[in-house]
């Protein structure tokens, strides 16, 4: 008889070993745990990472992992979640695009919460990440859960769930139950990302790394879970994804090369902003060379492919945003904000910026479209073709397909880097920055974790 898809993902997550890993991979693995990093240096201060950070603050564990910034350690499921939402906030983590998109690096802080409570070593953390990116990956290239009411983050369940059995170093059996553990109760409703955004946009994934993370923990102890999971009369394809027929998965130990691997494939950004409004962001700042002033812009139009516009481009409150969740999920006000700042930064989405009257009549002029052509191409390619039309009746237009930061177009070591100071200068001196990212670069190495933990300490 044919293995069910947990038994197949059990397989994958007791198989993959440290040495199936290319080179490429390892070094990719490192620039994303770099980047996932500085985005919680980034969010540090930000009010619902701070909320997630003192709720988990209450629990403490002789077993347990640090919460970002802190000496002190939570059980590793809620280290997960306080970790996860400081990564996501700033919506700077890197992206994946297929009929599902994803923010895969999502992973990373349940990853690094369970090894450091399990005690694994660094080339492990970098397997268990490496699993983690291979199965969200997969799952979102087999299924759109968008399209069916479901938020991207009930595919991290599964993702989590892994990459922490990996970790534990359960076998196959536990790892089955541990994924009818958080698959059971993984569905996460698509109300985090319509309408006015909430705290609660940067925190879903979170939660789902905290559930996988505790699926794991109680498989370990011996709970079993409900099977088989996925194709059960009342499974997760019946009720959430809808046939996962196409899903493809990775032989561990069959001379895998670096293009097996779904990490590759994946994009880091440059702007802290949405990724569908990446490229739309280049093509802005290219304009504005054209023009003095943002006065003398009567109208500018967006044509994106039907993602972008489904997403950040066609409900009302995007023109009129009132939370920075709702602002970096705005494709007019993303776009009206990068031609009269000349910049994308964390003060683009503060709220005396976003409520700003004359930057909101400028948003009051952005249409947004669909363009058959970008629709065609994506996820391959994920255009913005941006148009501005000035007071003089002059026209200038620019087109970006491949933003800085994409697969085909990837950041440098040199600029992860600079990411990595920028966004940590805020909480850490040059001095302890430099000394963090040593130590990151080294992880493969690392075989205990308060090194690294107090490095990233944030001064009270």
């Amino acid at each position: 008889m044919s293995r069910t898809l947990a038994e197949q993902l059990a397989g994958l997550s007791v198989g993959l070993k440290f040495e199936d890993l290319p080179a490429p991979v390892v070094h990719e693995v490192k620039r994303r745990i770099i980047d996932s990093i500085a985005c919680a240096l980034g969010a540090w201060n930000a009010e619902p990472c701070g909320i997630a950070r003192e709720a988990a603050s209450t629990f403490s564990a002789k077993r347990g992992a640090t919460l970002l910034g802190t000496r002190h350690q939570a059980p590793p499921d809620w280290a997960a979640f306080a970790n996860g939402c400081l990564v996501r906030y700033l919506d700077y983590n890197d992206t994946y695009l297929s009929k599902e998109p994803a923010h895969p690096s999502d992973n990373i802080p349940a990853a690094l919460a369970v090894a450091e409570a399990s005690n694994a070593n660094g080339r492990e953390l970098i397997t268990a990440i490496a699993l983690a990116y291979e199965v969200q990956c997969r799952l979102c290239d087999a299924a759109s859960l968008r399209a069916r009411g479901w938020d991207h983050v009930t595919y991290g369940v599964f993702s989590t769930a892994l990459a922490a059995t990996r970790l534990m170093g359960l076998d196959a059996e536990r790892t089955r139950h541990a994924l009818g553990i958080a698959g059971v109760a993984s569905a996460a409703l698509r109300q985090s990302r319509v309408g006015e955004l909430s705290h609660w946009k940067g925190c879903a994934f979170a939660n789902a790394a905290r559930h996988g993370v505790f699926a794991a923990q109680l498989a370990s102890a011996g709970m079993t879970g409900p099977a088989p999971i996925f194709e059960g009369e009342k499974g997760f394809e019946k009720l959430v994804s809808g046939p996962l027929h196409d899903l493809k998965l990775p032989t561990p130990g069959s001379g895998l090369c670096k293009d097996d691997f779904m990490i590759l494939k994946t994009h880091i950004k440059f702007w802290p902003a949405e990724y569908h409004s990446q490229s739309a962001i280049e093509a802005a700042l290219k304009l504005r060379t054209q023009m003095n002033s943002p006065e003398e812009i009567e109208s500018v139009l967006v044509e994106s492919h039907d993602a972008a516009v489904d997403i950040i481009g066609s409900e009302p409150e995007k023109w009129r945003p009132s939370s920075r969740e709702t602002a970096d999920h705005s494709l007019p006000y993303i776009v009206a904000a990068t031609l009269a700042d000349g910049e994308v930064t964390a003060k683009q989405f503060a709220p005396e910026r976003f409520t700003d009257p004359k930057l909101l009549a400028l948003v009051k002029r952005v249409t947004v479209e669909r363009h058959p052509e970008l629709s065609a191409r994506y996820p391959e390619a994920v255009g913005n073709i941006v148009t501005l039309r000035l007071s003089n009746c002059r026209v200038f237009s620019e087109r970006v397909d491949y933003p800085r930061g994409h697969a085909r177009n990837p950041l440098t070591d040199a600029e992860v880097e600079a990411k990595f100071h920028n966004l940590a200068s805020a909480v850490l001196s040059r001095e302890r920055a430099d000394l963090a990212l040593r130590r990151l670069w080294e992880l493969d190495e690392a075989c205990e974790w308060r090194t690294l933990t107090s490095s990233i300490e944030v001064p009270r």
